[in-house]
């Protein structure tokens, strides 16, 4: 196996893990712009455009691109996130050449055809009407929204339906030239692959792309609040947040394993005690996101309305002793999930290149597993303990919830017994 990385003059950057055992090849091109990167006016625009993309180009239609990715047994796929926008592929070696071609020129060549802007918009508003039926979704939407206020990265990926509604084709054209610059690109393949044949079609397929950097988005500044909606339904959404830790932070593989330890999995802290001992809610679990500049650290469950009073008040208490208590044998389990995690990934050509994708869009280059295996050994139980006190008590709580939820906790009980520092 060998890794090897290439950049070309217009800035993109090629990356390929050759997989000798494997006779397919996933590959893909990652932006540096996701939601984050869109004005308030543009809220929506760069999930619209990942799906303007597959609707045609100066050489293919709609129906051409998914038929000749067909045609050879291959996949063709796009996701948005916070930070960043990924087109993919998964081909055998062979069709290389035509996924490449297709994925350059869907970045390149979209026609943003008027008639297939109305359709897809309308698909969208279906997407974000499904969301909006789905408890859980709007409690993460409400989430996002009181952590990060006003900003970007605070709005829900999809957009409203007033907003998709309103982007042009000139919208779309004015973003994706905004944003997707060469040096805010990265081929990344695993597989099969051969680099030198890849850097040379990457070469041919973004010829003449910007090689002005694009601007970088505003930081994340986290907030946090209380954003809570009574709705009639049998299930209560809950979200307890906190500032989380950057993915650059040296605090993110420590803030990775403290939301393990305490709401990781069926041996954690919170499933057992709330779950297993009290009853309390089917599902529980902790979470940290890491932006590029920020994160956000939550613990979410769902439960039913007699429940609700007396849910928070017991995860809070969890919350309070995991500063102190946590112990050696808890976070040696979770430096081990985490490790496992990590080298389970390299299995999936799909899932390693992405991630080779993202390390160079935000280190500029590719840490090596055996770096990232040492960052999360050197996790040490003091630290933990250091990171639970300066996550819990260190930021404004963010509290969100959907449901039944008109006997929940009220947001300044929760500063006060935390001992947080209430909202500005």
């Amino acid at each position: 196996m060998s890794i090897k990385i290439t950049r070309l003059p217009s800035g993109p950057v090629v990356v390929s893990h050759s997989m000798d055992h494997l006779k397919s090849v996933a590959l893909g091109i990652w932006v540096d712009s996701g939601s984050r990167s869109e004005s308030e006016a543009e809220h929506g625009i760069a999930h619209l455009l990942e799906h303007m993309a597959f609707k045609g180009t100066a050489r293919r239609d709609a129906i051409a691109i998914a038929e000749q990715i067909e045609a050879v047994g291959g996949e063709l796929n796009a996701a948005t996130s916070v930070d960043q926008t990924q087109y993919y592929a998964r081909v055998l070696a062979d069709d290389v050449p035509l996924a490449v071609d297709i994925l350059t020129d869907i970045l390149r060549n979209s026609a943003m055809d008027p008639d297939e802007l109305k359709r897809e918009q309308h698909v969208i508003v279906q997407e974000i009407g499904a969301a909006l039926d789905t408890p859980e979704d709007i409690a993460y939407d409400h989430f996002t929204a009181a952590a990060f206020p006003g900003q970007a990265i605070g709005r829900p990926i999809l957009g409203t339906a007033d907003s998709v509604r309103s982007m042009t084709q000139q919208s779309l054209f004015d973003y994706l030239e905004r944003n997707y610059r060469g040096p805010s690109m990265v081929i990344s393949a695993a597989g099969a692959i051969d680099h030198e044949a890849l850097v040379g079609m990457v070469a041919s397929g973004l010829a003449g792309v910007d090689s002005v950097p694009a601007t970088k988005p505003a930081p994340a500044r986290y907030v946090g609040g209380d954003m809570r909606e009574l709705r009639d339904q049998r299930e209560a959404q809950i979200i307890i947040g906190f500032a989380g830790r950057s993915i650059t932070s040296p605090d993110y593989f420590g803030a990775q394993i403290l939301a393990s330890t305490i709401g990781g999995g069926m041996s954690s802290r919170l499933f057992q005690e709330v779950r297993e001992k009290r009853g309390l809610c089917y599902s529980i679990y902790a979470f940290h996101w890491a932006f590029a500049d920020g994160g956000a650290f939550g613990i979410h469950a769902a439960t039913g309305e007699s429940d609700v009073q007396e849910l928070v008040p017991v995860i809070l208490g969890e919350i309070e002793r995991a500063a102190g208590d946590l112990t050696e044998a808890e976070v040696d389990r979770s430096r081990a999930q985490a490790r496992a995690g990590l080298l389970m990934a390299l299995e999936s050509p799909l899932a390693r290149a992405g991630q080779m994708a993202r390390q160079i869009l935000i280190f500029d280059r590719l840490l090596p597993i055996e770096e990232l295996v040492e960052r999360i050994d050197a996790v040490t139980l003091a630290d933990v303990h250091r990171l639970a006190d300066a996550i819990f008590t260190g930021s404004t709580p963010t509290l969100a919830a959907v449901g039944p939820v008109g006997t929940l906790i009220d947001h300044m009980s929760v500063v006060e017994r935390l001992g947080a520092p209430a909202a500005a």
